[in-house]
């Protein structure tokens, strides 16, 4: 299987990478439930050690100078993002694992969105935005700056 995803991932584009990165968190988000679900500390930490990989990876390489608005507002979702899944994993709650991944999928469908506007106008230069989405805190569960836009 990974010799196929290698190959498939060989000619993506960088928004294609960027929603394969995004998928990945969800895999792992989703094997730390499965783990809670079993009773298995290490199984979770495992996976929550590739998840936090994932972002770790994705927040070093925002630039800033470049990115402007958008990239500040990926960086405070990943800050975010990083806080809510090391708070599951924690307290062992599958509840707040699942609403990480909610926030993931939401993020991640906005970059496909951004991959389909691109290779439908591949062949004419536009500047990469990322649609609006605005994911509110969980109820009682999310402190101050939980709230993000991207």
């Amino acid at each position: 299987m990974a010799g196929y995803r290698d190959y498939a991932l060989e000619g993506a584009g960088a928004v294609d990478l960027i929603v394969a990165l995004y998928d990945g968190i969800m895999r792992f988000l989703y094997a730390a439930v499965a783990a809670v679900e079993r009773g298995d500390a290490d199984a979770r930490r495992a996976a929550v050690k590739r998840a936090l990989d994932i972002i770790i990876h994705l927040q070093a390489r925002l630039r800033m100078d470049v990115g402007g608005r958008p990239a500040q507002a990926l960086s405070e979702f990943y800050t975010a993002i990083f806080a809510q899944i090391l708070q599951a994993s924690q307290s062992a709650s599958t509840r707040k694992f699942q609403y990480a991944i909610e926030c993931v999928r939401n993020v991640r469908d906005a970059w496909r969105e951004v991959a389909r506007d691109t290779s439908i106008n591949s062949g004419s230069s536009q500047v990469l935005t990322m649609p609006s989405r605005t994911a509110g805190p969980e109820p009682s569960e999310a402190g101050p700056g939980a709230s993000w836009t991207a």
